[in-house]
């Protein structure tokens, strides 16, 4: 960030042109009780001083850490054509296009993100985006209970347990029941999903593969919930999309993402990308933003918001949600990675991370049981003892060995969830199996 000095002359021009004679005038409608009447700050420092203090904080993050975590969100290579192509500098001004004739090339931009996610989902419409995978699945829910005008919501307890408490604070002072089904061997437990369902169902979410990464093909059970007029929902990974079956061939009705696999960095926790895709009938009730292609008076193509938040203001309480906030350089990255590996190379991606997975469970089988058989990239194995102190004596060898599912699900105490990407090595398999050995 530049740094840009006021000085005395300047505070006193900028206040007089706005006719206050002081900057505490601008806090004054602010009750006395409710202001702070000083802040306990260091003194400042020069330009030196910063930054040395920060590149000293910045020295204490871990960087060069064995990871094999994953849950809904995965460190997978990210090519540098990314960098260079969403780093020029017509990208870095980027906001909500409310001006189409001076925002073309975002709009533009935004309307491939949307045909390229509807290519890779094989559905419909999709907006131009939401701010992360959770969100994009509680906005799902909330437009289901629209749409169907029903109060109940069944959700497989496999699908991402964060996601899951997103979708309850959404909905938390709603008149809508939750219903849980419990997982049956780390899958989804159909008998439970048909006793639960009946007419007063809005929509079933189901993700795929699963939080334990297990894949299934859901298409008999799109079928059933469709047979009690509800909407199904499934939570994917897009990377899986390669190998496995798409939400739009399995007959879904909305289907939402976490989009940081497709070229996003980590980054300690964001920015994120929320996609939401659904079929073309419910596009009214589609959240933020969607752009269209239309020509001008010349006939020439160009790009406009077809649909739009900005409706908020018109249709109050019939509204859906307003995201106005910005997606667009995250969106910007997702189809640049996209246009960049193409169909042919999501493929050979996808078959890499499946192939380098089935390698790790062989070599962790060796330390525990491994429970999921049928998975993409993450699988779960049994240490048939407590996984913490397993886990926490990796971390102190800069190893961390996935997640200690107990974090989420209470009774998994001797479960670990794994993940491998195309950058985990063989040798790197091989020798985090061998500590394990080593500690045990």
């Amino acid at each position: 960030m530049n740094y840009l000095p006021h000085t005395k002359e300047d505070e006193a021009a900028m206040l007089e042109a706005i006719g206050v004679k002081n900057i505490d005038a601008l806090f004054e409608h602010i009750p006395e009780s409710l202001r702070i009447k000083g802040l306990n700050l260091d003194e400042g420092q020069n330009e030196l001083e910063i930054l040395r203090l920060f590149n000293t904080l910045a020295c204490r993050n871990k960087t060069d850490l064995n990871s094999f975590l994953g849950g809904g969100f995965y460190d997978h290579h990210i090519p540098s054509a990314i960098d260079a192509i969403a780093n020029r500098s017509e990208f870095y001004t980027a906001y909500t296009p409310y001006q189409p004739e001076a925002s073309q090339g975002t709009l533009q931009a935004l309307f491939e993100y949307q045909t390229a996610i509807c290519r890779l989902t094989d559905l419909e419409v999709t907006n131009a985006s939401l701010y992360d995978g959770g969100t994009a699945l509680a906005e799902a829910v909330l437009m289901a209970l629209r749409i169907t005008k029903k109060s109940k919501i069944i959700i497989d307890d496999s699908v991402n347990p964060i996601y899951r408490n997103i979708v309850k604070t959404y909905l938390k002072n709603l008149d809508v029941q939750i219903v849980e089904i419990a997982n049956l061997d780390f899958a989804l437990d159909r008998a439970a999903l048909k006793k639960q369902l009946d007419q007063e169902t809005a929509a079933v979410v189901l993700q795929n593969p699963n939080f334990f990464g297990t894949i299934d093909d859901f298409s008999d059970m799109v079928e059933l919930i469709h047979s009690h007029k509800a909407l199904a929902i499934l939570n994917f990974y897009p990377v899986s999309l390669g190998l496995i079956k798409t939400p739009g061939e399995m007959g879904f009705d909305i289907a939402t993402a976490e989009g940081q696999s497709l070229g996003l960095p980590l980054s300690f926790g964001g920015p994120f990308l929320g996609i939401l895709a659904a079929k073309k009938e419910f596009i009214r009730q589609v959240p933020g933003r969607i752009v269209g292609q239309t020509v001008d008076k010349n006939n020439t193509r160009g790009f406009v918001l077809t649909l739009q938040s900005r409706e908020q203001h018109i249709r109050r309480e019939k509204a859906t949600s307003n995201i106005c906030s910005n997606q667009g350089l995250c969106a910007l990255r997702a189809l640049i990675y996209l246009s960049l590996v193409g169909p042919q190379g999501l493929k050979e991606l996808a078959k890499t991370n499946f192939a380098k997975a089935e390698i790790a469970k062989q070599e962790f089988g060796k330390i525990g049981i491994i429970k999921t058989q049928n998975t993409f990239n993450e699988f779960v194995v049994d240490l048939k003892k407590p996984a913490k102190p397993l886990w926490q004596k990796l971390l102190q060898q800069n190893i961390i060995l996935g997640i200690p599912l107990e974090i989420f699900y209470p009774h998994l105490k001797n479960e670990l969830l794994i993940t491998i990407t195309e950058k985990k090595t063989e040798h790197e398999i091989t020798t985090t199996k061998n500590q394990c050995l080593e500690i045990e």
